[in-house]
């Protein structure tokens, strides 16, 4: 999968990670990845429910090392 910009959001809590996701993705073209690492548990159930309310597309979510890493399709 290629990735064209990755995040760092580990160590912030609940609402940010989504917050600096909205604003890096108004910087990708439609069709562009953003990756996403954030160490927030709930990050699992915000960003599901995030990409299907913005019509983005989560790729990929998973977790190693209590970090958690989404792959964020940009939709149109």
């Amino acid at each position: 999968m290629e990735v064209n910009k990755v995040l760092d959001a580990k160590g912030m809590a609940c609402p940010m990670p989504i917050v600096k996701t909205k604003k890096e993705m108004k910087e990708l073209n439609v069709g562009e990845v953003l990756e996403v690492q954030a160490t927030d548990q709930g990050a699992l159930k915000d960003f599901e429910a995030w990409a299907n309310s913005t019509g983005h597309e989560l790729l990929q979510s998973k977790e190693e090392g209590g970090v958690l890493t989404f792959h964020i399709k940009k939709g149109e």
